[in-house]
């Protein structure tokens, strides 16, 4: 097991301690001390050097020591702690000195606070916060740390959820699978959860349980309105009501059948008869007296349509030529442009002339300095002269080249562009002579249209018209002399009909009803079928609490086994039958905080930090707040720091060896 002891703690100018030096040596030593005299601020002390925080786990406490009025005493000092410990017969120091900065500003006498800062030491040398953070973590973890020097801890400080935690961590956790396996009655639950977790099953089971509680609130009412719905059908019989729409639909065909006797008496179909005949007649002389000319009409119409394409086809061609020449006469206006351009060019160099003034230039030799022969001279001269016209003569002979070659684009171009133009007037004149012939030919298409017989003037049509209306008054006749008899048995059908619909409405009735009373006989069967759907689920429930019970139970013992005094429940059953995650302690069934006197507290602190330090394998110095209390601390390996209330001591005072003596 790895050991920690305490061999001293020097604290200056800290929460209101001056000067004072904790000499332990490694033993457990009493610290006596009226109230206020600084008991409590070794442990505050202790803790800060190492963590930052007091003794309650806070990092925001007051470190300076204040006045009476609850202001800082003394400003400007340093406030210093330093713990000497032996690790594992190690001796190692940590020193943290905490002051307020202050600077000048310009211009003033005083010194104003900038703020405060922290200096660390590590075995006597400075270091920086964060080495000096991982030289205590390589020590021990804080939080395991804080759990075997303080007997509160556990209990006061660290959270139900956090102290749970720990307790699983020291026994370890159980899986379902062992818990099903030690009672007979769980043995359902292996196929019931199957891949489940069991919470995850609780979730389902919740769940459904709620969504069939809906359905079963929802059934009674949705059978209650299709009772409500119902018809009242008690003086109906459905085979009665059958034989009595058979009859009366009898006499419905009868009375259509009378009907249609009338309507089709022997003359009065003869005669209409006739009268489609004569239509049909008619038709054909009309046919017959307009075929010659309506045939001509569609020939001469053809000839008009095939002059109007053909105008279009030649209208089209003259504007796309028109387009083109347009676009003749820009390239012509940019060919001109140039060959204008060169003529100038031309001119220009022509008029040049040799710069004789750039030759008379000095007769001595530029490197020497003598004179040169006149010979010498004369012949730069002539090759000057000579260089200058055979390049003048060359610029003049391809300005004319190229002014040739401009001049001969432009002929070309304006006599393409003259054929084009000739072809466009060739064919302006075609496209006129084309919509005059057009012209012509719907002139023609017009007297064939007024020339079409008419067969209201055909005699043979005249008198088929004639006939036609002589039967159309015999039929009026026939049907007025029919048409009393006609409403009297239409009127007869529909009554009839009516009874029928009647009939019809009271059998829609009973059908209602019937489909009705199958729907309440199903919702009764998903009632009962929910229900027993529910009860499953119960059971399942129940299995599931009493696996929880079980699980309980036997944690619990494994828990509570590893400690001589401190007790723990994990669990509480609800009004519901439900089960809450708790962590609360207890020693000699009296829950540690509600009721537990001080002394028995201290002693259930020592108690789960003999446990933890085992569990850890870790030993470190525990200090024991309001000592007094406790007449008889129980048995620990650690090295024990007693803060002990004592009126008489107005000063603290330590003793040493104080195990021993208990």
């Amino acid at each position: 097991m790895r050991q920690i002891t305490l061999t001293s703690l020097t604290l200056r100018n800290f929460k209101g301690l001056r000067d004072f030096v904790l000499e332990a040596d490694g033993r457990s030593v009493s610290a006596y001390g009226d109230n206020a005299t600084g008991k409590t601020t070794l442990f505050d002390g202790f803790v800060w050097t190492l963590f930052g925080k007091d003794s309650q786990n806070r990092s925001d406490f007051e470190i300076k020591g204040l006045d009476e009025a609850g202001k800082v005493a003394e400003r400007g000092i340093e406030h210093e702690v330093e713990a000497v410990l032996m690790v594992d017969r190690r001796r190692r120091s940590f020193k943290k000195v905490y002051y307020e900065k202050f600077t000048k500003k310009r211009g003033s006498a005083i010194a104003e606070s900038n703020g405060h800062t922290t200096d660390y030491y590590v075995d006597g040398v400075p270091v920086k916060q964060g080495q000096y953070k991982a030289e205590v973590d390589g020590l021990i973890s804080e939080d395991i740390f804080k759990l075997l020097t303080s007997p509160s801890y556990f209990n006061e400080i660290l959270k139900p959820d956090a102290r749970r935690k720990v307790l699983l961590e020291i026994c370890g956790e159980m899986t379902d699978a062992e818990i099903i396996a030690s009672s007979k009655q769980l043995a359902p639950l292996t196929d019931i959860l199957g891949d489940r977790s069991l919470e995850d099953h609780r979730k389902v089971i919740a769940a459904r349980r709620t969504e069939i509680n809906k359905e079963l609130e929802k059934i009674p009412v949705r059978i209650d309105e299709a009772r409500r719905s119902m018809p009242d059908v008690s003086d109906l019989d459905a085979e009665l009501l059958q034989e009595d729409i058979d009859t009366m639909r009898g006499r419905v065909d009868a009375k259509t059948a009378e009907l249609q006797r009338i309507q089709s008496g022997g003359e009065l179909s003869s005669k209409e008869l006739r009268l489609r005949e004569i239509k049909a007649e008619l038709t054909d002389i009309k046919q017959r007296v307009q075929a010659d000319g309506l045939q001509a009409v569609t020939d001469q119409r053809g000839v008009v349509l095939q002059l109007r394409r053909e105008a279009s086809d030649l209208h089209a061609r003259i504007t796309s030529d028109r387009l083109e020449t347009e676009q003749y006469k820009r390239l012509i206006t940019r060919a001109e442009g140039q060959a204008s351009r060169l003529r100038e060019e031309w001119h220009a160099a022509n008029e040049l002339e040799f710069p004789v003034h750039e030759h008379d230039h000095d007769d001595n030799c530029p490197s020497c300095g003598q004179v040169l022969p006149a010979d010498q001279v004369q012949a730069a001269k002539d090759k000057a002269w000579a260089d200058f016209n055979l390049n003048k003569s060359k610029r003049l002979e391809r300005i004319s080249e190229d002014g040739k070659l401009a001049a001969a684009e432009v002929r070309t171009l304006k006599h393409s562009m003259f054929d084009l133009e000739e072809s466009i007037k060739n064919q302006q004149e075609k496209f006129d002579a084309k919509q005059n012939e057009a012209s012509l030919a719907e002139a023609t298409l017009e007297r064939l249209l007024a020339g079409v017989a008419d067969p209201a003037d055909n005699a043979e049509y005249q008198a088929k018209q004639r006939e036609g209306e002589t039967v159309s008054a015999e039929i009026e006749q026939l049907r007025s002399s029919a048409a009393d008899a006609m409403s009297k048995v239409q009127a007869e059908i529909r009554l009839i009909r009516s009874q029928v619909d009647d009939l019809e409405a009271d059998k829609a009735k009973l059908a209602t009803v019937a489909a009705t009373k199958v729907r309440i006989s199903e919702l009764e069967q998903q009632e009962r079928k929910l229900a027993a759907e529910f009860e499953k689920l119960e059971h399942e429930l129940f299995l599931t609490e009493e696996f929880t019970r079980t699980k309980v139970s036997m944690l619990e013992s494994k828990i509570n086994s590893k400690f001589r005094y401190a007790r723990f429940r994990l669990f509480e059953e609800q009004i519901n039958g439900g089960l809450k995650d708790v962590c609360k302690t207890l020693y000699n069934g009296v829950p540690y905080e509600g009721g537990l006197n001080n002394a028995a507290r201290i002693n259930v602190g020592l108690d789960i930090i003999n446990t933890l330090g085992q569990h850890y394998g870790f030993s470190a110095p525990i200090f024991v707040d309001n000592a007094e209390a406790v007449t008889q601390l129980i048995d620990t390996d650690a090295q024990v720091i007693r803060l002990v209330v004592s009126e008489g001591d107005k000063k603290l005072r330590l003793e040493h060896n104080i195990q021993e003596a208990i």
